[in-house]
C-alpha cells in the first residue's frame, strides 16, 4: 500500500479498477483525505493528467450493521443524477471488499464551499450570499422531496411505512450499542415521541442529513451538490425539513448543540423563514413540525453517541480524538430534544 495514501486506500490496487471501471482517470494517482465528516471516508484522487475525483468507503473499524452502506450511496446518487436534484455524477461502484478492505464508489469531484463552520461561512461569503445559501439549500429539500420514488429506480430501496417508528427503533437500538454513559434523556423522549408518531401521509426519498455542512456551495451560496446520503431512505419527508431546522441554530439561541454552525453568523435565514418558504415551494402543513424537530434532535444524539465511540477507537484513520467535544454536543442535543418535545 502506498504510504502517502490515507489509510484504507490502496493506489496500486484502484489502478486497474478504474481503467476497468472509469478509464477516464488515469494512473498515477496522488491522494487526499478530504476533513470534515465523521461518517464515509472520503477521498479526493488526482490522476496523471491534474483530473479529481472522489472514492467513499466505510470506516476502518467499529462500524455497525446496517450502518455506512456505500454501495446504497451510490446507487441513491445515480438515480437522482437525472433529476434536479443537485448531485454529483456517480461514475462506479465496487463490491469487492476484497480490493481496498471495503466497498468503495467513485463520483465526480465538484468544487465549491463547504460550509463546516463558522468561520468558514464568514470568510467565504457575503451576508447575502449566507442568506441565498440558507433558501438554496430548502430548493434542494423541494427538489428531492418532488421526486417519484418509482420513476427513479428507488421504489424498493427501503419499506415505504412507519418511517418514524423505524427510525426511532433503529437508532435507540444502535445508541444502546455504544452506550458510554448514564443519559436517561434519551429513553424518555424516546418513549414520548414513540407514544406520539404522526400519521405519515406520503413516501418520498428522505435524505437524513440535509444541511448546510453537507453541501458543496459556490461563492454565491448557491448548492451545487448535496453530499453525504449514506442515511438515505424512503419515508416521511418532514423528518427532513425537521432535522434542518434542528441544525440551523441563530446566534441568540440559549442552547446550541453545534457552537460551530455555520448558521450562527450573520446572514442566514431564520428557522422561521426556512420554514415558511419550504412550506410554501413544496405546498406541505408544517402543523406538526414540532414532533420532526425534537425527534431530529434525538436522533443527532443517537448518532453522535456512535461518532464519539469511533472517533475515540480512530475509526477514520486519524488519531484517537478526544471524546469531550462531542460528549457536550450529545448532552446539549439531548437537552434540546426534551425542550421540543415538551411542547408537544
Amino acid at each position: 500500500m502506498d504510504a502517502h495514501a490515507p489509510a484504507g486506500v490502496d493506489l496500486e490496487r484502484l489502478a486497474p479498477w478504474f481503467a476497468a471501471n472509469a478509464p477516464q482517470f488515469h494512473p498515477p494517482f496522488t491522494a487526499e483525505q478530504i476533513a470534515g465528516g465523521r461518517s464515509n471516508i472520503t477521498v479526493r484522487l488526482t490522476d496523471a493528467d491534474g483530473r479529481d475525483c472522489i472514492i467513499r468507503r466505510p470506516p476502518l473499524h467499529s462500524v455497525l450493521a446496517t450502518a455506512h452502506d456505500v454501495g446504497r450511496e451510490y446507487r441513491v446518487i445515480h438515480a437522482l443524477g437525472p433529476t434536479p436534484v443537485p448531485v454529483p455524477e456517480a461514475y462506479a461502484n465496487c463490491e469487492d471488499d476484497g480490493l481496498i478492505g471495503a466497498p468503495f464508489y467513485a463520483m465526480e469531484f465538484v468544487d465549491g464551499i463547504v460550509l463546516n463552520d463558522v468561520r468558514t461561512a464568514q470568510r467565504a461569503l457575503d451576508e447575502a450570499a449566507r442568506h441565498h445559501a440558507s433558501y438554496s439549500v430548502v430548493d434542494a429539500h423541494v427538489a428531492l422531496h418532488a421526486v417519484d420514488v418509482d420513476e427513479v429506480g428507488l421504489g424498493d430501496l427501503a419499506r415505504r411505512d412507519d418511517y418514524i417508528g423505524r427510525q426511532l427503533r433503529r437508532w435507540h437500538r444502535q445508541y444502546e450499542q455504544t452506550r458510554t454513559a448514564d443519559l436517561p434523556g434519551v429513553d424518555r423522549v424516546y418513549e414520548l415521541l414513540s407514544a406520539r408518531i404522526p400519521e405519515q401521509r406520503e413516501t418520498r426519498i428522505v435524505h437524513g442529513d440535509l444541511r448546510l455542512g453537507n453541501c458543496i456551495i459556490d461563492d454565491r451560496g448557491t448548492v451545487r451538490a448535496v453530499l453525504d446520503w449514506e442515511l438515505c431512505t424512503l419515508g416521511d419527508p418532514l423528518a427532513d425539513i425537521g432535522y434542518l431546522l434542528a441544525t440551523s441554530p441563530e446566534s441568540g439561541d440559549e442552547t446550541i448543540a453545534d457552537a460551530f454552525s455555520p448558521t450562527i453568523a450573520d446572514g442566514f435565514a431564520t428557522r422561521d423563514e426556512l420554514a415558511e418558504k419550504y412550506a410554501r415551494d413544496s405546498g406541505r402543513d408544517l402543523s406538526q413540525i414540532e414532533y420532526y424537530i425534537a425527534f431530529s434532535h434525538w436522533k443527532l444524539a443517537c448518532i453522535l453517541q456512535g461518532v464519539m465511540v469511533r472517533a475515540a477507537a480512530g475509526a477514520q484513520g486519524e488519531r484517537a480524538a478526544d471524546s469531550a467535544p462531542i460528549r457536550r454536543r450529545i448532552e446539549a442535543s439531548v437537552e434540546l430534544a426534551e425542550a421540543h418535545a415538551a411542547r408537544l
